[in-house]
């Protein structure tokens, strides 16, 4: 740290991605929750044929782009924002939904970005427990004060919540704001899409990152009411107008007309993750409940540190956190079958090298 940086931002603890080790070619990258499947081919040739002239800026409003989302949602066009990424349309959740005198709520066990967003956005924060099992439940959070923000499909854990359940918790305070990150709906949760035409207070956080494989395009977007976007447009036209690049926006409207391609994919992931468990079960693995194209496993066998440095060593990456409750877990991203078959017969010598 320079001493040029400011203090307000000193004990900042910024959010830690999951690694990217050079010669990533040597390894089963199972760690960071990418899909392990290219955009289609009909996608990447739209977007050759549909970018605007680069030397020009980016339509700012990213007009086709969000008409697209509204229309495969079902909304009117002015209840999405593109993004750059997830991401972006969180941290603005924080900056105009969160402060000093309206807290953030969240999980202790969830996204590890959330913490970050209130610590940078000088945010309050109040930390709401999952339950013994790994469960959220939306009791813990009705009667509290502050702008709730649940991870569903949750992460790392897979665990979800079905819609009733949000509707009900969106249902009990229409005086504050619902933000419902749904990065991994696409692999098994129901989505709550279809509560932002019946309240004005839930905002829907979707990415292009995990189901339809466009992790390194940086793309995501929120649904909501027109009063909520128009109040992240404010935030998103004082920081960045031109957001979303012209060859990101034009791939997005390419993938979204491509549909089938995305939902035959989550279909083998989803299938492919059913392989997964079952073979780790009758290892001995425990593995929570899953609606995510990841799964997080622990075993009495071997310890989670242990278990994920072993797997590196035989160039096989997943993810490990060092938190208290889940330090004995790991996370494991689903990839392909081929990609699966070798993380298994990798954690079957592990288990008989403890032996």
């Amino acid at each position: 740290m320079s001493r040029f940086f400011s203090s307000k931002y000193s004990a900042l603890e910024p959010y830690v991605p999951g690694e990217q080790p050079s010669g990533m070619s040597e390894y089963v990258k199972l760690n960071t929750n990418e899909s392990p499947f290219p955009p289609s081919a009909a996608a990447k040739e739209y977007a050759l044929s549909s970018t605007r002239a680069l030397n020009l800026y980016s339509d700012p409003d990213s007009v086709e782009l969000t008409r697209t989302i509204a229309e495969t949602y079902g909304v009117e066009r002015n209840m999405v924002l593109a993004t750059n990424g997830s991401d972006e349309i969180l941290n603005f959740a924080f900056m105009a939904f969160t402060d000093i005198y309206n807290p953030a709520l969240f999980a202790d066990i969830t996204y590890g970005f959330y913490p970050v967003f209130a610590d940078l956005n000088g945010s309050r924060t109040e930390i709401v427990p999952l339950r013994d099992d790994f469960t959220l439940s939306v009791d813990d959070y009705i009667g509290r004060k502050g702008t709730v923000f649940i991870a569903n499909p949750n992460a790392p854990t897979g665990i979800s919540l079905p819609l009733s359940e949000i509707e009900r918790l969106v249902a009990s305070d229409p005086d504050r704001v619902v933000v419902i990150d749904e990065a991994y709906v696409d692999f098994g949760g129901e989505s709550a899409v279809g509560l932002t035409k019946k309240y004005d207070n839930i905002l829907v956080c979707q990415t292009f990152s995990k189901s339809r494989s466009f992790a390194g395009g940086r793309l995501g977007y929120g649904i909501g009411s027109e009063a909520l976007i128009s109040d992240l447009n404010t935030v998103k036209y004082s920081t960045n107008p031109y957001n979303i690049n012209s060859m990101t926006s034009a791939m997005g409207i390419g993938i979204l007309k491509d549909g089938e391609y995305t939902a035959t994919n989550c279909r083998t992931i989803m299938e492919n993750r059913d392989y997964t468990v079952k073979a780790l079960k009758a290892m001995g693995f425990r593995v929570l409940p899953s609606s995510a194209n990841f799964i997080f496993v622990s075993s009495d066998k071997i310890d989670g540190g242990e278990y994920y440095r072993k797997l590196k060593e035989k160039k096989i990456l997943v993810r490990h956190f060092d938190k208290p409750r889940i330090s004995s877990w790991c996370r494991v991203s689903i990839g392909r079958r081929d990609q699966m078959e070798a993380f298994l017969k990798a954690t079957e010598e592990i288990l008989k090298e403890k032996v």
